[in-house]
């Protein structure tokens, strides 16, 4: 009877220890992935609506941003009015000396003003632009931004670059959480040296004769002034609002996936402006090529008859109307218009053949670029897999 007594009492502790135990599991459990409940002053609106979103906890963060230049600087500023907890990190908060980001596109401004940073422009000697310049053998003309249909505000902007990442940074800071500049391209992959005069040398003799006149004695000035600079030729809204239905960035798979997303995306404006802009450079650039120099001559003159002929190509570059097809259309009507020009007065076998060859080579300088950008991201986005990302499933 004593042994019987033993085990149920024995039975009944083992029993008591168990519940206890499942009890503050289950606790653990429900408060860990439970809602919590929080008050309208623990939360922020976001920009989307003003939907309200909790304020992270002091002693966490969601996104670090390494380098604060004009993309971090906007995207800790686009992420941080999200509700984002930012930290981001710059080696040196000095005002920039650099010769990039001097001119902003009137696309690029419209998406300022999207992400609420127009008035980072204010302040900083920035001044409007409205189009480009054009000079080419002793001939030139006017190249308008097609700006109709926009607000009045809405144009370029050329300003010193270091003071708009300085605002750019100051506006980031506030969440809770005139010159002329002459870029030079220098071809090939040795660059003149600074250092023991090579630069100033090649600009004073292998680019100063082309400068304008009107330009020309300012443009010596400058060099002989020194402070030359070289930079090598290397999406804010776009990863802002792929990361918008992602409340939780630990998760690496998810956010990977997210940011596959974000080069398809940006493929059909990023690589129209680029492709249109090395097609230009090829165009444009001095060769020996009969042909070449035939397609030089009809892009000018093809620019030079306005309206749509201008419009077309200005609106891709300044990234008003990023559209593929537009740029491949305009770039044939060059090659069309030079063989036009070509045949006229009557064909002859030499024009013919002349004709032949600038629409190949019209071809050898467009394909190849597209191809580097990619056929199908440019002009098939929506059959890239990344192109779709649903909201995660919580």
């Amino acid at each position: 009877m004593v042994m019987i007594d033993q085990y149920i009492l024995g039975g009944f502790v083992a029993s008591l220890f168990g519940f206890v135990l499942l009890y503050n599991l289950r606790r653990k459990i429900t408060k860990n992935n439970g809602s919590k409940i929080l008050r309208k002053d623990q939360c922020i609106k976001t920009s989307d609506g003003g939907i309200l979103r909790p304020v992270v906890d002091a002693g966490r963060t969601d996104v670090i941003i390494v380098g604060a230049g004009v993309a971090g600087a906007a995207l800790a500023y686009a992420l941080g009015k999200e509700g984002r907890r930012v930290h981001a990190i710059e080696r040196d908060l000095t005002e920039p000396d650099r010769i990039v980001g001097e001119l902003l596109q009137p696309g690029g401004y419209l998406k300022l003003i999207e992400l609420g940073l127009e008035d980072c422009l204010q302040d900083i000697d920035a001044q409007r632009v409205f189009g480009y310049a054009l000079y080419m053998d002793g001939k030139h003309t006017k190249l308008s931004y097609p700006l109709e249909k926009f607000n009045s505000d809405v144009s370029g902007r050329s300003f010193h670059n270091g003071r708009f990442v300085q605002r750019m940074r100051e506006k980031a800071a506030t969440l809770p959480n005139a010159e002329v500049r002459c870029l030079v391209d220098v071809p090939g992959q040795k660059v003149p040296s600074i250092a023991n005069g090579e630069m100033a040398t090649y600009l004073k003799t292998v680019v100063a004769p082309q400068i304008p006149s009107q330009l020309y004695d300012a443009f010596i000035a400058a060099i002989d002034k020194g402070n030359i600079k070289t930079m090598p030729n290397r999406n804010i809204v776009v990863i802002r609002n792929l990361l918008r239905p992602l409340h939780d960035l630990n998760d690496a798979a998810t956010l990977s996936k997210y940011l596959e997303s974000f080069y398809t995306l940006r493929k059909p404006v990023a690589s129209t402006i680029n492709t249109l802009a090395g097609a230009l450079y090829k165009v444009f650039c001095a060769s020996p090529d009969q042909a070449r120099k035939e397609m030089r001559e009809a892009c000018f003159d093809y620019l030079s008859l306005g309206g749509i002929f201008s419009n077309g190509p200005v609106s891709l570059l300044s990234g008003l109307n990023p559209r593929p097809l537009s740029l491949v259309l305009h770039f044939f009507a060059v090659a069309v218009f030079g063989v036009g020009r070509l045949f006229l007065p009557f064909p002859t076998p030499k024009r013919i053949w002349l004709g032949a060859r600038l629409l190949s080579g019209a071809s050898g300088i467009i394909f190849p670029i597209m191809n580097a950008e990619g056929f199908r991201q440019m002009f098939f986005p929506a059959t890239v897999p990344a192109y779709y990302r649903s909201p995660p499933v919580k």
